[in-house]
């Protein structure tokens, strides 16, 4: 699994959001804390995180993008709205994605 060559230690909250994606195979798994971005944003007050993500599996190949995301929902969907707020979703099959 690619990450980036230097990334800050996970939160708690991302390292649970990591875990459960585990099982889709990801060969890349980018997730980024994005929650300082939005301080101040009502959903940000009350402790709700916002995520981005980018992930890329061979379990994507074929599935248009509402399916992909649904993939990924069925997985972390428990988690929104808290404690996580928003989470921006890039899925990819391999071949889509530049190595």
């Amino acid at each position: 699994m690619r990450r980036h060559a230097w990334a800050p230690p996970m939160s708690a909250v991302a390292a649970t959001l990591a875990a459960r994606l585990a099982g889709l195979a990801p060969t890349v798994l980018e997730l980024d804390d994005d929650s300082a971005e939005h301080a101040g944003h009502a959903g940000a007050a009350a402790g709700g995180g916002h995520f981005s993500l980018l992930i890329v599996s061979e379990q994507f190949s074929g599935l248009p993008r509402l399916a992909r995301h649904r993939a990924v929902l069925d997985r972390v969907g428990d988690l929104i709205p808290n404690p996580v707020h928003a989470l921006a979703i890039r899925a990819y099959a391999p071949d889509e994605f530049p190595s």
